[in-house]
C-alpha cells in the first residue's frame, strides 16, 4: 500500500557538534571544564493531566499509559520522526515470506532488562501470548492480535491452547511470527505498547504486584521509571531516568524527565511562567494571551473525539434519537470558543489527512466529505420523531466525563447544546478523574460518553474496526451486519486488493455515519506553551505521543 501522508509535526531536529579543545597546556584545560560546567543540565520538567492508568504493556488502553510504556520501552521496532518503523530490539528489517504471512526477524544481541538479563525472542512469545490468553483479560490484546496473529482469536476465545500462537522463538535472537493473512499494517503494529517484549522470569515472580509502582516493572528502553506508586503518598509525581544499560544509551542526552498530574490549567501556566516546568498543555483562555509569543506553540494530530452514545439505553437505540444528538451540537463554536486550540470540527469517523486513496491519492476524508454536520431544524425533527417512536414525550440522560478543567467546560458546552436545542432532554454529567471513566467505560456503565482515539496503526481500520460487534471496544452496543460485513471483507478476502479494500472502508464509514453509531465531535490539535530550549522531541501520530530518545536542553 502506498505510504500515508502525515501530518506529523517535530518539534525540532538538531544534529549539535561538541568540539573538545585537544590541547594540553593549563589553559585549554581550564576552559574545556568551564564549558562543561555552563552546560545546561539535562532535566526536562513536564506535566500529564491524569496518573499512569498501568505499565502493564497487556493492559493499558490508554494515551498516558501508552506514553511512558513507549518511553521505557523498546519493542521490535519504534517510530522515527517521520512515522516509519526503524529496527529497535529489532537488528534490521523483517524477512517477509513471497505471500506475506511469515515474518522471520533476527534480534540484536546486545539489549538488556534494567536487571542485566538479555531482552531474547522468548520476551516477545511470552508478552505476546500473556495478551491473548482469556486468563489475563487484556483488552488491546485481542483488539491488535486477533486476526492479526496466527490463532489469537480461537485462543482469545479459549479454543486453543496458548502455546498455539503464530510467534516462535527459533533462537535468543531470531524471532519467527505467523500471520493468519497478510497484514499490510503489520509493520507499524510491531511499534504498537501491546506488542512488547516482557521478561518472564521477572513478570512470573511478581505474579499479582507486576506493573503496580515501578519498581515491580524491568525497562529496555531509553528511561527507567521511579517514584511511580498509584497508591504511595505521593501518586501523581513520577520521575523517567536515562537508563544507562540502554543499548542506544549514546544517543539518549536527557539525564533526567520529571512528572507531576496537574489537571488545571491556570496551574500549569504559573509553573512555566515561574519555570519550574518546561511545557504546558493550553485552554481557550490561555491561547488568546499567548498566541503569537515565541514559547506558543500548536500542533495538529490524526486524534479524534466523540461521543458514545450506549444502546443500551432504550432511547439510544432508537436511531432517530441518536442522529438528533449528533446533529444538534454547534461543532465550530467548539472548537472556535471552547477549545481554541487549532482543533477542527469533525464530521465522520475517520481524521483528515491521515491516509490516502491507493489509486487517486485522494485524503480518505476528502472522498467522504462532511457525513454528520450540524442542522438543528433537521435535529429538532428528528428527535421529535424519535420521541414519538417511544412513546414519551422527555428523556433522562447520563452523560459520563472527565474531570480536567477543559473536559469539565466541554462537557457544559455539550450538555447546553443538548438541552437548549432539543426539547424534552435533560442531561445529568458525571465528571471522573481518568482512570474511572476507563473502568465505567469497559463496564459499558454510561448513556452518554465523551471519548476521544488516537490511531494505533497507519490505516483506516485502526478508526473503523473498532466499532464492529464483536470489537473488544465496543462498550456502547453498536451492532449493524452490513458494516460488520464491510470491515470483514476488508481485512480478509480483500486484503490483497487496496483499492477494493478502500473503497469498502469509505462504505463502512458512510453506514456507521448514517447510523449516528457515533456523534462526531472534533479533531484535535493542542496549543502549548513550550521552553525554546527543548529540542529534539518528536510528537508521533500513534502510540506514545511524544518520543524523547533524542530530546536535549540547549543552551
Amino acid at each position: 500500500m502506498r505510504k500515508s501522508n502525515w501530518l506529523l509535526l517535530v518539534f525540532g531536529l538538531v544534529l549539535t557538534v561538541f568540539l573538545a579543545a585537544c590541547s594540553g597546556d593549563d589553559t585549554s584545560s581550564d576552559s574545556g571544564k568551564d564549558e562543561a560546567d555552563s552546560a545546561p543540565e539535562q532535566v526536562l520538567n513536564i506535566t500529564e493531566a491524569s496518573q499512569i492508568p498501568t505499565m502493564d504493556s497487556a493492559q493499558a488502553t490508554d494515551e498516558v499509559g501508552f506514553q511512558f510504556l513507549g518511553s521505557t520501552m523498546d519493542g521490535l521496532y519504534r517510530l522515527d520522526e517521520d512515522a516509519q518503523p526503524v529496527p529497535a530490539i529489532a537488528a534490521g528489517e523483517p524477512e517477509i515470506s513471497e505471500d506475506g504471512t511469515e515474518w522471520t526477524i533476527q534480534l540484536r544481541d546486545d539489549a538488556v532488562w534494567s536487571n542485566d538479563e538479555p531482552v531474547t525472542a522468548n520476551d516477545f512469545v511470552f508478552a505476546w501470548r500473556r495478551a491473548v490468553d482469556p486468563a489475563t483479560g487484556s483488552e488491546y490484546g485481542p483488539f491488535m492480535m486477533n486476526g492479526v496473529l496466527k490463532n489469537a482469536e480461537a485462543i482469545s476465545k479459549g479454543e486453543v491452547e496458548v502455546d498455539k500462537l503464530g510467534v516462535e522463538a527459533v533462537s535468543d535472537t531470531e524471532l519467527k511470527i505467523t500471520l493468519e493473512k497478510p497484514i499490510p499494517y503489520f509493520h507499524s503494529l510491531l511499534t504498537f505498547g501491546t506488542y512488547l517484549p516482557l521478561n518472564e522470569a521477572f513478570v512470573t515472580e511478581k505474579g499479582e504486584d507486576y506493573a503496580l509502582n515501578s519498581d515491580n516493572v524491568l525497562y529496555n528502553g531509553p528511561f527507567t521509571l521511579t517514584e511511580w506508586n498509584p497508591t504511595g503518598e505521593n501518586p501523581e509525581q513520577w520521575t523517567l531516568v536515562k537508563n544507562e544499560k540502554y543499548w542506544d544509551a549514546e544517543s539518549v542526552k536527557l539525564e533526567k524527565i520529571n512528572v507531576s498530574v496537574v489537571k488545571e490549567t491556570s496551574t500549569r501556566v504559573n509553573l512555566y511562567n515561574t519555570g519550574e516546568i518546561d511545557r504546558a498543555n493550553l485552554s481557550a483562555e490561555y491561547v488568546e494571551k499567548y498566541a503569537g509569543t515565541e514559547d506558543y506553540k500548536t500542533f495538529s494530530e490524526p486524534s479524534l473525539f466523540y461521543l458514545k452514545l450506549n444502546q443500551a439505553n432504550e432511547a439510544l437505540a432508537n436511531k432517530n434519537i441518536r442522529k438528533a444528538i449528533a446533529m444538534s451540537i454547534n461543532k465550530q463554536d467548539l472548537v472556535d470558543v471552547i477549545l481554541a486550540n487549532g482543533s477542527i470540527p469533525s464530521n465522520g469517523a475517520v481524521p483528515k489527512d491521515f491516509t490516502a486513496h491507493p489509486e487517486t491519492e485522494e485524503d480518505f476524508r476528502e472522498i467522504n466529505g462532511d457525513l454528520i454536520t450540524e442542522d438543528k431544524e433537521a435535529a429538532k425533527e428528528l428527535w421529535a420523531k424519535g420521541l414519538e417512536e417511544l412513546g414519551v414525550d422527555s428523556v433522562e440522560l447520563g452523560y459520563l466525563g472527565g474531570d480536567s478543567d477543559v473536559a469539565l467546560e466541554m462537557d457544559a458546552y455539550v450538555k447546553d447544546q443538548l438541552e437548549e436545542n432539543l426539547e424534552g432532554l435533560t442531561v445529568e454529567v458525571v465528571s471522573v478523574p481518568f482512570e474511572e471513566r476507563i473502568s465505567r467505560n469497559e463496564k459499558g456503565e454510561y448513556d452518554i460518553q465523551a471519548s476521544g482515539w488516537g490511531p494505533d496503526y497507519i490505516d483506516p481500520n485502526t478508526w473503523l474496526e473498532m466499532w464492529t460487534s464483536t470489537s473488544p471496544y465496543m462498550t456502547n452496543n453498536y451492532n449493524n451486519e452490513e458494516y460488520d460485513s464491510l470491515i470483514a471483507e476488508a481485512n480478509n478476502e480483500l486484503l490483497t486488493d487496496t483499492t477494493k479494500r478502500y473503497e469498502n472502508l469509505l462504505k463502512a464509514e458512510k453506514v456507521l455515519m448514517e447510523d449516528a453509531g457515533i456523534a462526531p465531535l472534533y479533531q484535535r490539535s493542542r496549543a502549548y506553551l513550550w521552553r525554546p530550549s527543548v529540542k529534539g522531541v518528536n510528537v508521533n501520530p500513534m502510540g506514545a505521543h511524544f518520543t524523547y530518545k533524542h530530546a536535549y536542553i540547549e543552551e
